[in-house]
């Protein structure tokens, strides 16, 4: 069996070839891809996330195991298995791969959803999701301004100043209306439960990527920006399952399940339009997709064995 440290994950993951191995992959679609909607255990102040994925098309197969605690925040491991005996191949320390390949997907819904004439990201956040969306997204449009409005737990001015000299880019504080006003991308990457902002002060044009919520009961928006929004989703089955920020307005009859336009198969693939107009909101919410994981850990995997070739 093969083993990744986090170190030798983060070396071997490259963003580029991460988002183009997940355009490709929901490009593809899901006829050859068996992935039961993950399950979540409650264990003593934490969720465990089991999320298995196999594709048949790929010959490919493997299972992560996420630890969500307010001790220790997301702890995940990965482990790549041989699709004829289900043994395992190579295991993988899984934080830095669960960060890119969520920041990878939201970089692939921005780029066939957002306009191509936007200026400003805006991110809800400062944990790793926010500086794995900060690095990920330019890759996909240019920003030539960046907004970040905390949790208040964490020192914001410190946290823009390091990613200032990490990707060198211009960023600075702000209040959660000032982003949500100025920002033509925004990416919501907290642990909050409830709304971040009002979504009244959403201005037309502007594309969200939801990331953080992931339990049928928390929300990063309010049934506002949902109203708003033409809401394509990563996968029908995981959303309408976990996703409080659609099942809440649903729940509330603001919108109906008809609501949601699309999945990102749907969209990568052409089946149905994204964005109609530049005025138009649009919304990609993610609740995590265990064909994003099984993509990046091949990835990995066959990276090292390129390497050892050589």
């Amino acid at each position: 069996m093969r083993f990744f440290s986090e170190d030798q994950v983060r070396s071997a993951m490259k963003a580029d070839e991460v988002i183009r191995a997940i355009r490709a992959a929901f490009t593809r679609g899901f006829a050859t891809v068996h992935m039961p909607v993950r399950t979540a255990l409650e264990l003593d102040g934490a969720i465990l996330l089991i999320m298995p994925c196999y594709d048949s098309g790929l010959q490919a197969a493997g299972i992560k195991l996420v630890s969500v605690s307010e001790k220790a925040g997301v702890n995940a491991v990965y482990e790549l298995l041989d699709p004829s005996t289900g043994i395992s191949v190579a295991r993988m320390e899984a934080n830095y791969l669960t960060d890119l390949r969520t920041a990878a997907t939201s970089a692939v819904a921005t780029d066939l959803l957002a306009r191509k004439n936007v200026k400003t990201l805006g991110i809800f956040g400062s944990g790793r999701q926010a500086v794995a969306h900060l690095a990920v997204l330019p890759r996909v449009r240019t920003f030539r301004q960046f907004l970040v409005c905390g949790s208040g737990r964490s020192d914001l001015n410190a946290f823009c100043a390091k990613m200032k000299i990490e990707f060198a880019i211009d960023i600075e504080p702000a209040s959660a209306e000032m982003v949500t006003q100025e920002s033509d991308v925004i990416c919501t990457c907290t642990t909050s439960p409830v709304p971040l902002f009002d979504g009244n002060w959403l201005r037309p044009g502007t594309h969200l990527n939801l990331v953080g919520a992931f339990q049928p009961e928390t929300r990063e928006v309010d049934d506002t920006v949902v109203k708003r929004a033409r809401v394509v989703v990563d996968t029908y089955e995981g959303s309408l399952q976990e996703a409080g920020d659609l099942l809440i307005p649903i729940r509330n009859h603001v919108i109906d399940r008809g609501h949601i336009i699309a999945d990102l198969h749907e969209i990568a693939a052409g089946k149905k339009p994204g964005r109609r107009n530049a005025d138009e909101i649009t919304l990609f919410k993610s609740v995590g997709c265990a064909l994003e994981d099984l993509v990046a850990a091949q990835l990995i995997d066959n990276s090292q064995l390129a390497n050892s070739k050589n």
